[in-house]
């Protein structure tokens, strides 16, 4: 049999620990960068020294810039970031052969169009089946072999299995779904509520504050993500409810730490210039308003808007919050939902 030929399009941390995971598996491994300089890098030292130190490349894996030599795969990793998911795709339109999968492992919401991750890779690549992959995951621990769990779904359910099982390992371990707008969900509310934690956190707010938000921010994406479709199973699983407690509860979360520099007085664009990705950003907006359109009540996501775009303090949102009016954890007409209202 032909050696399978995966391609992992983002060279970051994530994308490097991804493409070694395939390649253990025994694929054929095409590692993407878009930057020439660290292609060439990783081509002459067989490690990604910028994105995860340490680590290294797999033999069967090899960096390229060459989006043309990605794009002749059996398989498609995209890992880069959710605000540059579209030209990749767009690169890669009438490059990728029809039918060849592509599954995606952005987390966020396009902010310019409201779309999902999924959803642009469906309008520019229509004959390429969208899968999405997301879960509570560090790209340092993954690459070290520590244990984690993960979803993958894809309208099928054949295929989500077939996918997941190009990266399984014995401590990575890969669950399938078929609920692609509900694993996008829990990827990119979990980033917004993880910079409203590090704000607490970097406020000094306790660890009993810190279990409110996360608590009242499952609550948050479980009615967005059930007015979107979603099924509330997939929010309460590993997408949902456990990625949201590793991104709130870690200084590992870039946007956790994002919240923390926000937290111990940093403004938001010193904040900002230190981190070296922080998708929450991003998506906080488009989130908030995607909510307001359909009258979804979402008040930390809202408080945290207001702070990026400094139409308030952070003392006066956090006094706003602990103002509002008390009410029942369960809604009545809501009661098979528990705590998710």
């Amino acid at each position: 049999m032909a050696q399978r030929k995966i391609a992992v399009l983002g060279a970051g941390a994530w994308g490097t620990a991804l493409a070694n995971l395939a390649a253990r598996n025994g694929a054929a491994v095409i590692l993407w960068a878009r930057d020439t300089d660290h292609a060439a890098e990783m081509r002459a030292t067989g490690v990604n020294a910028r994105r995860l130190p340490g680590v290294p490349l797999a033999l069967n894996v090899k960096p390229t810039q060459s989006l043309a030599e990605a794009a002749a795969a059996d398989v498609v990793f995209l890992t880069v970031p959710t605000q540059a998911l579209r030209p990749v795709c767009e690169a890669l339109a009438g490059a990728v052969a029809p039918g060849v999968p592509i599954v995606i492992g952005a987390k966020g919401i396009e902010r310019a169009t409201g779309l999902f991750p999924s959803e642009i890779a469906a309008e520019i690549l229509p004959a390429n089946p969208p899968a999405v992959l997301s879960g509570p995951s560090f790209a340092v621990d993954v690459a070290k072999g520590l244990p984690t769990a993960v979803t993958l779904a894809a309208e099928s359910s054949e295929r989500a299995a077939a996918l997941a099982a190009t990266l399984a390992a014995p401590w990575f371990r890969l669950y399938h779904a078929r609920d692609v707008r509900g694993v996008e969900i829990g990827g990119a509310a979990k980033n917004v509520l993880a910079i409203a934690s590090g704000i607490a956190a970097g406020r000094g707010l306790g660890a009993s504050a810190g279990a409110a938000l996360i608590a009242r921010g499952f609550a948050e994406l479980s009615r967005f993500g059930r007015a979107f479709g979603a099924d509330p199973a997939t929010l309460a699983g590993l997408s949902g409810l456990g990625d949201l407690v590793l991104t709130c509860s870690s200084a590992q979360s870039r946007n956790f730490s994002f919240g923390f520099a926000l937290g111990c007085g940093a403004s938001v664009a010193a904040a900002a210039s230190e981190a070296r990705l922080t998708e929450g950003v991003y998506t906080c907006p488009v989130l908030v308003d995607l909510a307001r359109q359909k009258a979804i009540e979402m008040p930390i996501s809202a408080a945290v808007e207001a702070v990026l775009s400094e139409r308030i303090e952070i003392g006066a949102a956090i006094e706003a919050l602990l103002a509002r009016p008390p009410k029942p954890e369960v809604s009545a007409e809501n009661t098979d939902a528990r705590l998710y209202e």
